[in-house]
């Protein structure tokens, strides 16, 4: 068939960049492997079985030129893929092939490759995710005393500034970066647990020295840049750890959709705008329409996330005993299709964040415009202070709030709120002295200072750990 002619994946044809999927190619796959039987081969030797220099030369020389036709040839006839690999690397190292895979099990390289997977994955994530960081606190700098209506409910309430609200995008972000070290500080390897995770296979190689045992999971796991393998096992490591990484991106694409969301919604207000090309076109029927088309893929793709991190949930809980096989089919679809999707999401966030686009006089129009009433309040504490009695003027501005509003939204005309409660013998203030009261900064509270205090607390130090050069993404479509 051509390629025309059959289903591929989105991921690889319009989402993921290459990186994140050659980390859940075949070719990672297997040099991994090769990779785990040099260092049990090695680790053996060491440790005093019958093992040469000559034969572990050998095995390094093959490790990365992978005879798939071999491979792929034999498992049509054993149909089991570990065996088919070892078959086919015993044949480029002669020498060797007597102890390529001594004493493991299938287990040995599959799910010791699967943690370095997560690993090499989730670095690529958070060096993604700190480019976000990295974009989003160059814009809140800028933009941090930008006064702009700030919502409850999706209701004006009061201010904050443009920049305060980067800052809630980062935070939630700066979470899930916290979240996924942690599961990376805990990540450790299978090691050589054995068909039931007794390791009743090495004992019988190493004539029953617990010791060794011991020693040779160590010497695996430092070789291939770990501090050590888990405690016990079954036959596989714990299905919990899936879902614990997969939790953690649930959480990425959790912040991704919160941003999105946001940005769609300052679109339609015409206040802020994601990156638009020169000649991009945002609608075939209606030429003038500027669509939010990034920032509601990132929307679209959050929610694939979300409901795929249930699936390592459920597989966790439904391993019996000391493993069973229907974790397989749906583990190597749903882990590594979230990690595409986030990838895919972190690509979007970058291209976006990295051009944001502020209408810095639509969001002053707009804020004047409801100032008014979120003035309210201070006027009436002047008056208070003037001898004015608290609880008439609640009233009394209420009123004159909701006669302003009418006028606004039923017929179509002016905020006149500051010239009623002028004209009100009851609010011993002026005109003038109102309208004092109207500059939008005095309403922003501490958002400059919260900017700075949450760039260098919490942004600068994720960023001076992670940050190495630019990533630019030049999203596929």
């Amino acid at each position: 068939m051509q390629d025309k002619e059959r289903y591929i994946s989105p991921f690889s044809t319009r989402y993921a960049s290459d990186e994140m999927q050659y980390v859940f190619s075949a070719d990672f796959k297997f040099r991994t492997w090769r990779k785990l039987w040099i260092a049990l081969a090695r680790a053996e030797k060491t440790l005093g079985l019958d093992i040469t220099d000559e034969q572990i030369a050998e095995l390094e020389a093959n490790k990365d030129n992978v005879n798939y036709d071999v491979a792929e040839a034999r498992e049509k006839v054993v149909r089991h893929d570990v065996m088919s690999h070892v078959y086919a690397y015993g044949k480029q190292c002669p020498k060797a092939e007597p102890i390529i895979h001594l004493g493991a099990t299938s287990c040995y390289v599959g799910d010791n490759t699967d943690i370095i997977i997560l690993r090499e994955a989730s670095n690529i994530v958070i060096r993604k995710a700190t480019q976000v960081i990295k974009n989003l606190t160059d814009f809140a700098k800028k933009y941090k005393s930008l006064p702009c209506l700030a919502y409850t409910h999706l209701q004006p309430a009061q201010l904050t500034t443009v920049g305060k609200r980067a800052t809630l995008w980062m935070y939630e972000l700066l979470q899930d970066i916290h979240n996924l070290e942690y599961q990376l500080s805990n990540l450790k390897l299978l090691g050589q647990k054995g068909t039931t995770g007794t390791q009743a296979s090495f004992m019988e190689l190493f004539e029953g020295d617990e010791e060794k045992i011991k020693q040779l999971e160590k010497l695996i796991a430092n070789e291939m840049g770990f501090e050590g393998s888990v405690a016990v096992s079954g036959q596989t490591y714990s299905r919990k750890v899936d879902a614990y990484f997969l939790s953690v991106l649930s959480g990425i694409a959790q912040s991704a959709y919160k941003f999105s969301n946001d940005l769609r919604i300052l679109q339609s207000f015409e206040e802020m705008e994601e990156p638009f090309e020169k000649n991009q076109i945002g609608s075939s029927a209606m030429p003038y329409k500027r669509n939010p088309m990034r920032s509601e893929r990132i929307s679209a793709l959050a929610r694939y996330v979300i409901v795929d991190s249930l699936n390592p949930a459920m597989t966790a809980g439904t391993q019996w005993f000391e493993r069973t096989l229907d974790d397989s089919a749906n583990k190597r679809i749903s882990v590594s299709e979230a990690f595409l999707a986030v990838d895919a999401i972190l690509n979007i966030y970058i291209n976006v964040t990295s051009a944001l686009v502020v209408y810095d006089k639509v969001v002053t129009r707009r804020v004047m415009e409801k100032l008014p009433f979120m003035a309210t309040e201070n006027i009436m504490m002047e008056c208070v202070k003037r001898g004015g009695n608290r609880q008439e003027l609640h009233e009394a501005l209420r009123v004159h709030s909701h006669a302003a509003a009418a006028k606004v939204k039923l017929e179509g005309g002016v905020n006149d709120l500051i010239d009623r409660i002028a004209n009100d013998d009851s609010f011993p203030i002026t005109k003038e002295e109102i309208l004092s009261q109207l500059d939008p900064k005095k309403y922003i509270g501490r958002s400059e200072s919260q900017v700075d205090e949450f760039i260098k607390t919490e942004a600068q130090p994720v960023i001076d750990k992670y940050y190495k050069e630019e990533i630019k993404e030049d999203l596929k479509v």
